[in-house]
């Protein structure tokens, strides 16, 4: 569009400039005549005010008039494709400044209409999901516009297994705005077992503008529809059914294989521990010179030991000797023993001459639970040392015999820490101990 400008006074030309239109992005221009109607030679400086200066030029910039003459500039406007133009009518005002006369400098002005345009920027994150029935999402948008809209969301999907839900579910942004939404999508029923169920589905968002000023744009834009997925993995993993598996096939074996044979292999053990020793050829009474329970072994003491047993302990008392084999004979000895809290005492049981003692059992008995430590020795040989309160009765066998030699003793020793409470209930003042030897007593080779 080109207005011509009629001179209005010395110095000072007449301008008009019409109104222009123009589409973001895009490149308008109208022209300006400048006359002297002056009597001088003067030049004139024409600059753009306004909002639109930044993007509004003159070409040229500087023009010089003859008197009576007149010259036209071309002025271009370009608005950039961005919110940060807002659509609608903006002002435009060029400065014309002549040299000579810069108290005649004039503004024409006019109204440059920035058209609408629409650009929405969406993005749906994350595009996948995993859950076991809801996932959720962040939905961001962007007005990249320079007009304000109104955004809604619409969620598709092939069936009807996923149900949707947006906070908020509508948002109003300005040009050059961003805001967020969230969506969150959840299945009607969980996946037990098996392997992830993948539901894919897509998010189309609808922009209304707010202050549309030509039909056209009144209409809603769609956009196209933003791809997304929920992967929905089952309650119990994979794994899980291996484990269970191989923990029944467990089971089972132990009930069909393991267990038989635990329970024959325990009944045998327990079969041969209850079997009766074998008799040695040749004795009387049926007595073994082998392991036994320690309760029955040899015939019941009928004599004392040889030597009495030193400090206040009484004498081991030998067993009357039954037959055994190899001209050997069962017998048993016993020491009894008692001692005071904090002392010492010992008590012995001595092999008779010509005999040696194969000892092949002990029972030691500890009834009142007294504390202390005891040692046994068999001649110059130390069986045990063992702490009286950590037992009330134990006993000790041995298949080879431990064989003593003739003048030899049995010694037992006793520290007494503390005498204890026998079933009475009393505390004892003494502590009291009993040793029960038996073995086989057989001649001496000469």
């Amino acid at each position: 569009m080109t207005p011509s400008a009629s001179s209005s006074g010395p110095g000072t030309p007449g301008l008009d400039l019409p109104a222009v239109t123009v589409a973001p992005g895009g490149t308008a221009s109208t022209s300006l005549t400048v006359r002297n109607d002056s009597d001088i030679v003067e030049a004139y400086d024409l600059e753009v005010v306004g909002d639109c200066a930044a993007w509004t030029t003159v070409e040229p910039a500087r023009v010089s008039l003859y008197p009576g003459t007149s010259e036209t500039v071309t002025i271009r406007v370009h608005p950039p494709r961005s919110p940060q133009v807002r659509a609608g009518d903006v002002p435009l005002g060029v400065r014309v400044l002549p040299a000579e006369h810069p108290e005649s400098v004039t503004v024409p002005e006019t109204t440059v209409h920035v058209e609408a345009f629409r650009e929405l920027r969406a993005e749906l994150v994350p595009r996948r999901r995993r859950g076991w029935l809801r996932g959720r999402y962040r939905m961001a948008v962007r007005n990249e516009g320079n007009s304000p809209v109104r955004v809604s969301f619409t969620p598709e999907q092939a069936g009807e297994e996923l149900r949707f839900a947006f906070t908020p579910a509508e948002l109003k942004l300005e040009p050059g705005e961003s805001a967020e939404t969230r969506l969150r999508v959840r299945t009607g029923k969980p996946v037990w077992f098996g392997r992830p169920v993948v539901w894919p589905f897509t998010v189309r968002t609808t922009e209304t503008g707010v202050t549309d000023e030509s039909p056209e744009q009144a209409d809603p834009v769609v956009r196209p529809p933003l791809e997304a997925e929920f992967v929905q993995i089952p309650v119990f993993p994979k794994w899980l059914l291996a484990l269970l598996a191989a923990l029944l096939a467990l089971v089972l074996a132990w009930f069909t294989l393991v267990r038989p044979a635990v329970r024959s292999t325990a009944k045998d053990a327990a079969d041969e521990v209850v079997r009766p020793r074998p008799t040695p050829a040749g004795a009387s009474d049926g007595q073994s010179p082998g392991t036994g329970s320690g309760k029955g072994v040899g015939a019941q003491p009928g004599g004392q030991g040889t030597n009495p047993p030193a400090g206040s302990g009484s004498g081991g008392t030998g067993g009357e000797p039954g037959s055994s084999a190899g001209g050997g004979q069962q017998s048993s000895a016993t020491i009894d023993l008692q001692s005071s809290a904090g002392q010492t005492e010992t008590g012995t049981y001595t092999v008779p001459k010509g005999k040696i003692f194969g000892v092949t059992d002990i029972v030691v008995a500890n009834f009142q639970g007294d504390e202390g430590v005891m040692t046994i020795t068999f001649g110059d040989r130390k069986i045990t040392t063992i702490a009286l309160e950590t037992f009330r009765n134990q006993d000790y066998h041995w298949v080879t015999p431990i064989k003593i030699p003739e003048a030899a003793t049995v010694t037992v020793q006793v520290t007494c820490a503390k005498p204890g409470t026998p079933a009475t209930g009393r505390q004892a003042q003494r502590c009291h101990e009993v040793l029960n030897v038996s073995g086989v007593l057989s001649d001496t080779t000469r």
